[in-house]
C-alpha cells in the first residue's frame, strides 16, 4: 500500500500526458481540411502526419537506451517539452516545409514519452504491469473522444481551429511544472520484486531473437498501423464511402473512442481474474480483423458506428501495449531498450502508412480500408506465432510456501 501511495501522484501525471498524446495523434486529421486550405492540399496534411512517424523514427530507440542509462524522468520532461513545441509551432507554420519540422518534434516527443513512461509505470507496479501500461490507453482514447467532438462544436460555431492546440498546449505546460518536483521509482524495483515474488521462471528454452524477436518487430509494425491508418481516415471513410454528414462522420471516431475505451476496463479485469495477456493478444487481433474487413466490405451509415467501436476495442484497446508486455517477459533485460525496439517500428509505421494511404485515396478510400483489413489479418497470422513460442518459453511455476 506504501508503494501505491508513493506513486499514484506520479502516474496520474504520466496518464494525463497521454490524455494530450491522445488529442496529438488526431488532431492534425480532425483539422485536415482547415489545415489543407492553409498548406494547400490534403497530401500536404498528410506529409506532415507521415513526420511523425520519422519523428519516432529517429530517436526513439537511442532514447530507450539512454532511459535505461539515465533514468525516465529527463525523458518524460523532454517530450513534454518537444510536444508543446508541436502544437505551437504548427499553428505558426505558414508553410508544409515548416509544419514538417513541427511534425517531426511530435514524433520525437512521442519517443521520448514512451522510453520514459512506459518502463516507469512497470517499475511503479511491477506486479500489476499489464494492467499499468493498458491503463495508458484509457487516456489516449479519452483524448482521442473528447477533441472531434470539441472541433466539430468549433466547426459548427464558426470559431477558429487553432483552439485545439492551444488547450493541448497549457495542458502541459500546467502539467509539466507539477511533474518536476515529482520521485521515480528505482529503475531496479522489478527485479527486486521478482526476487521477493512467490513466481520463478525457467530458464529453459531461452527466447530466441531471431524467432520472438523478429516477430515482436512485425507485431510493433502491424499493431500500430491496424489503428493508425484507422484513426487517420475513419471520419473520411463515413463521409465518401459510407455517405454520412460531417458531424455524423466526425462522431464515428468518438464511437472508436468509447470501444477503446471499454477495453481498457474489460482487460484490466479479465486480467486479474486470471485470463492471460497472450490468449487476449490473439483473440484482440482475430476480432479487428474481422470489424476492419466488415467496414470494408460492408460500408453503411448504421453499420459503421458498430463497427468503428468493435474496431477501437480490439484494436486500439490496448492491444499493443499488452504485445510490449509481452515482449519486456520474454526479453526482461532493459525494459527501456525492448520499449524502443517495438515502438521503432510502429514509427516505421507512423511513417509508412501516411504515405502510402494518401497516394491510395485518389483511387477511392474504400481502398485504404481494405489495406487496414489485410494488414490486421497478417498481425492475427503474426499473433498466432507469438502464442505459440510463449507458452514454449515462458515457463512460470508458483514456488511452494506451504
Amino acid at each position: 500500500m506504501e508503494q501505491t501511495r508513493s506513486y499514484r501522484s506520479l502516474c496520474l501525471s504520466l496518464y494525463l500526458n497521454y490524455f494530450v498524446h491522445g488529442i496529438g495523434v488526431l488532431i492534425l486529421a480532425q483539422n485536415m481540411d482547415a489545415l489543407a486550405a492553409r498548406w494547400g492540399s490534403l497530401a500536404d496534411v498528410m506529409s506532415v502526419i507521415g513526420m511523425l512517424g520519422i519523428g519516432r523514427l529517429i530517436v526513439l530507440f537511442v532514447s530507450g537506451k539512454l532511459s535505461d542509462k539515465y533514468g525516465r524522468k529527463p525523458f518524460v520532461l523532454l517530450g513534454m517539452i518537444t510536444y508543446i513545441a508541436f502544437f505551437i509551432g504548427i499553428l505558426l507554420s505558414p508553410t508544409t516545409a515548416v509544419a514538417c519540422v513541427f511534425g517531426i518534434l511530435a514524433g520525437i516527443a512521442n519517443s521520448f514519452l514512451d522510453a520514459g513512461t512506459y518502463p516507469a509505470l512497470i517499475e511503479s507496479y511491477p506486479e500489476s504491469a499489464s494492467t499499468v501500461t493498458v491503463l495508458l490507453k484509457a487516456f489516449i482514447s479519452a483524448g482521442q473522444f473528447l477533441l472531434p467532438l470539441f472541433i466539430g462544436v468549433l466547426v459548427a460555431m464558426n470559431a477558429w481551429y487553432g483552439w485545439s492546440f492551444i488547450i493541448a498546449a497549457v495542458i502541459l505546460a500546467v502539467n509539466f511544472l507539477i511533474m518536476l518536483k515529482m520521485t521515480y521509482p528505482s529503475m531496479d524495483q522489478v527485479q527486486k520484486s521478482a526476487d521477493s515474488s512467490g513466481e520463478a521462471v525457467e530458464d529453459v528454452p531461452k527466447s530466441k531473437w531471431y524467432i520472438e524477436g523478429i516477430c515482436f518487430v512485425l507485431y510493433g509494425y502491424i499493431s500500430q498501423a491496424t489503428f493508425y491508418l484507422i484513426s487517420q481516415w475513419l471520419t473520411k471513410y463515413g463521409a465518401a464511402v459510407a455517405q454520412m454528414s460531417d458531424m455524423a462522420a466526425r462522431s464515428l471516431m468518438s464511437y472508436y473512442s468509447v470501444g477503446s475505451l471499454a477495453c481498457v476496463f474489460f482487460t484490466a479485469f479479465i486480467t486479474k481474474k486470471g485470463v492471460r495477456p497472450i490468449t487476449l493478444l490473439v483473440v484482440y487481433t482475430l476480432i479487428s480483423t474481422l470489424a476492419i474487413g466488415g467496414l470494408y466490405y460492408y460500408p453503411s451509415a448504421a453499420l459503421a458506428p458498430i463497427l468503428s467501436a468493435v474496431v477501437g476495442f480490439s484494436a486500439a484497446g490496448g492491444v499493443m501495449q499488452l504485445g510490449l508486455v509481452m515482449m519486456t517477459e520474454m526479453f526482461p533485460k532493459g525494459k527501456g531498450t525492448m520499449t524502443g525496439i517495438f515502438y521503432t517500428t510502429g514509427s516505421i509505421a507512423s511513417f509508412t502508412i501516411p504515405v502510402i494511404t494518401g497516394r491510395m485515396a485518389d483511387s477511392g478510400i474504400n481502398s485504404i480500408m481494405g489495406l487496414d483489413a489485410g494488414i490486421a489479418l497478417a498481425g492475427f497470422i503474426v499473433a498466432c506465432i507469438i502464442y505459440v513460442r510463449y507458452n514454449s518459453v515462458i515457463k512460470v511455476k508458483k514456488s511452494s510456501l506451504n
